[in-house]
Formats: C-alpha cells, sequence, structure tokens
C-alpha cells in the first residue's frame, strides 16, 4: 500500500493532488486541521493535513505468482515420492512369487506335505467364497428393503424439474429446500388440478414483495463498495429533477473514494440541483439545512465492508442524522449468495426498511433477486438495469419478478 500526507489549504486543493498523484481509486485515511508551523501560524488561518493511501497492485501480484509457484513445487514433489516408493500391493504380488517357488521345492521333497497343503489351500478358498456369497446376499436384502437407495449414496442426483430448475437460475439451495416444504403442505380449493409448478408460482408470490417507493423528503442510499449506491442515486435525481420536475438536492457522505464525489458532483451540475459534500457530523448538519427548501434530498454514502462493525457503526451515525425512515439497502445482482447473507446481516443495524437491486443487465439469471429478498425479508423498491441516466432504473411487479426467477422472462 502507498501512504502519502498532504498539507494543503483546502479540500478542494487535497483532492485535486492526490487525484494526479495516486490516482481515482485513492482513499482518504484521515484528516485534520493544523496550524502552520512557527510564529506565524500563531496569527494564521489553520491549514488541512489530508492522509491518503493506495493498494499497491503490483506487490499482491507478485505475491500471488509466489504462491502459484510454491503449489506447483509440491505437487511435483509429491509426484517424486510415488515414483520413488511403488505401491503396497506389487510388494505383496512380488513376495508372493518368491513363496511359491518355494513351496514348489518343498513339494518336491515331499509329496505328503504338500497335498496337506493343497488340502488347507482348497478349504480356505471355500471359507473365502462363502463369505462373499453372504456379503452379497446382505447387500441384496439392504437394496431390496430401501434401506441403500440412490438418495443415500453420495453423488447421486434424485431431484425433482422444479428443484433442477430453480438451481439452475441460481436460487440458494437453503430456500430451495423451504420452497419445496411450501409446495408440500400447499393447499388449494381445486388440489386434483393444481400442478406442482402453479404451485411453485403461488409460493413465489408470497414470498416476493415489493413496495410502492416514497420519493419525497430524504433518501439514504446505504450498501457495499461497488455495488452501485452512485449511479442509482444519480438515476434517482434525474428521474425526479428531469422527469417528474421536483427540487432535489443530493449529499454525499462518501468522500473515501476520490471518483465517487466527482462523479456526483458532474450529475449535479448537468441536472443543475444542488450538490454538498460531508466530511463530519457539523457538516452533515450544514448540507440537510441548506436544502430545507428541496422536495426530495438523496443521500450517497460510503461503501462499507459488513464485516467491519466498527465502520458500519460510524456510518449509523450519519444515517440516524439524516433524521428519515426511507433507508434503502442496495445489493448487485451478482453477488454470491454467501455473501448476501453476510452483508444483510452486517447492515440490519442501519434499519434500512428496502431493497434496491442492481446490475440486473450483468447477469443471466435472476435466482438471486429471491434470494435478497427471502434473507432481508424486506420488500423490493427498485431495480437498476443498465448504466444510462436516468432511464435504466425500474419498478417490477410481483408476476415480473416471478417470471425472472423462473426463467420465463428477461429484463432486456
Amino acid at each position: 500500500m502507498i501512504i502519502k500526507r498532504y498539507v494543503v489549504n483546502n479540500m478542494n486543493e487535497a483532492m485535486t493532488r492526490i487525484r494526479y498523484e495516486l490516482g481515482s481509486e485513492a482513499v482518504i485515511i484521515s484528516q485534520r486541521k493544523i496550524r502552520k508551523p512557527g510564529i506565524k501560524g500563531l496569527f494564521s488561518h489553520k491549514i488541512i493535513e489530508v492522509t491518503a493511501a493506495i493498494e499497491n497492485e503490483i506487490s499482491e501480484q507478485n505475491q500471488d505468482v509466489k504462491e502459484s509457484i510454491e503449489a506447483i513445487k509440491k505437487v511435483v514433489e509429491q509426484q517424486n515420492e510415488i515414483k520413488e516408493y511403488p505401491r503396497e500391493p506389487e510388494k505383496q504380488v512380488s513376495n508372493l512369487h518368491k513363496n511359491s517357488g518355494y513351496v514348489q521345492e518343498s513339494n518336491t521333497l515331499n509329496k505328503k506335505a504338500n497335498s496337506i497343503d493343497s488340502t488347507t489351500d482348497l478349504m480356505s478358498e471355500m471359507k473365502q467364497m462363502k463369505t462373499m456369497i453372504s456379503e452379497l446376499s446382505l447387500m441384496s436384502e439392504l437394496a431390496s428393503s430401501s434401506k441403500l437407495t440412490n438418495d443415500n449414496i453420495p453423488g447421486n442426483n434424485n431431484k425433482s424439474d422444479i428443484e433442477k430448475m430453480l438451481e439452475e437460475n441460481d436460487v440458494d439451495s437453503e430456500i430451495i429446500v423451504n420452497i419445496m416444504r411450501k409446495i408440500e403442505n400447499f393447499k388449494t380449493k381445486d388440489e386434483l388440478q393444481t400442478s406442482e409448478y402453479e404451485k411453485l408460482k403461488l409460493v413465489l408470490k408470497e414470498m416476493i414483495h415489493v413496495t410502492k417507493p416514497s420519493l419525497q423528503g430524504r433518501i439514504v442510499m446505504v450498501g457495499p463498495t461497488g455495488v452501485g449506491k452512485t449511479t442509482t442515486i444519480a438515476k434517482l435525481a434525474g428521474r425526479l429533477a428531469l422527469v417528474e420536475k421536483k427540487k432535489v438536492g443530493l449529499i454525499t457522505v462518501d468522500t473515501y473514494r476520490i471518483g465517487a464525489v466527482e462523479q456526483l458532483k458532474t450529475y449535479a451540475d448537468i441536472m443543475n440541483i444542488p450538490f454538498k459534500v460531508v466530511y463530519n457530523m457539523k457538516d452533515m448538519d450544514d448540507a440537510i439545512e441548506s436544502m430545507n427548501e428541496c422536495e426530495v434530498v438523496l443521500i450517497d454514502t460510503t461503501g462499507r465492508s459488513s464485516k467491519n462493525k466498527m465502520q458500519i457503526s460510524e456510518l449509523r451515525t450519519f444515517v440516524e442524522k439524516a433524521d428519515t425512515k426511507n433507508i434503502n439497502l442496495v445489493l448487485s445482482s451478482t453477488t454470491k449468495n454467501k455473501d448476501i447473507k453476510y452483508i444483510i446481516e452486517g447492515y440490519q443495524i442501519l434499519n434500512y426498511n428496502s431493497i434496491i437491486v442492481t446490475k440486473l443487465d450483468e447477469t443471466s439469471t435472476y435466482g438471486s433477486i429471491l434470494n435478497i429478498l427471502e434473507t432481508a425479508k424486506k420488500p423490493l423498491s427498485f431495480v437498476t438495469t443498465g448504466q444510462n441516466v436516468p432511464d435504466d432504473i425500474k419498478e417490477l411487479s410481483e408476476d415480473k419478478i416471478i417470471s425472472l426467477i423462473l426463467g420465463e422472462d428477461t429484463i432486456c
């Protein structure tokens, strides 16, 4: 990681220098106000000390290469060990041939002993055959009594067509089990004429909920890095300001990523709407107060890892300062199922009341929508379907979502 410290007169100067020297992916680690050194500093205004950092990708790549080389070495060593030490059965066969030679020599000296040995060998073979027959008989009995079925043999797949279809559409395995249980227990007025597929749709209808979003007052977007919060806010701002002709304001708390501030400021300038950057709690108060005349204030937040409780707690103070119940958790449809559970659990402390699913244009299956909604137990407000501002943001009906999940329809 490359870390640099900048002493500047204001944050605009700091952001310009950081972007020029470290790039738009740089992260601001800390900022504080200081005085200039010497006596003159006592009578002059305070300046700002900003510390920024960026990951050193080259060192990480080199580490990956080293790890790959070590892994290859281990495989080669294992292959050499196999070549040096033959398998035990081969030793046993070799010893058997030696022993048989010895027995033949003994037989030529003592025919009576040979006769006794032959009889003993014959009895041993008969006992082995009897044991094998008993084992085969036992296996046959177990199979016939259904104690050994395809379901109990690892690797065998005895799943229904509905289960296979849900798996192909990336629905989480635990959710599939829950769905199949509900289908089995589902009761309809005309049980005989209701197919399994129709029951599936009715079950999904009970599990999926959408909400008509209230686009008034302060609206906060939260979620991990890279899910598209900033672009989603720009789309909503464009829809409200340009299409619905509302007075809209933008506030961003995401000062850790230089490109995010500049991106949102560009959208605000194009749409001719007020824009404020928040660095601390006092800035938050001032920004909200300055937008009292706006009908809608959209607030972008810093992307945080759901595993970092300290960062989530810090984010919570900003969200609470916004004093609103309109909090949206933004998640990407390309997020892995295991990660969905961790993210939703980590962000629960922010008390979000609806879900926005992004990047539906970047996937060919839509089971992740069900995974997100069923895990969060919150309604869906919007989905995004591309990069175009403000067009690529939509509200979907429950029937449309079900069609997407089952592969009957696509978003495009």
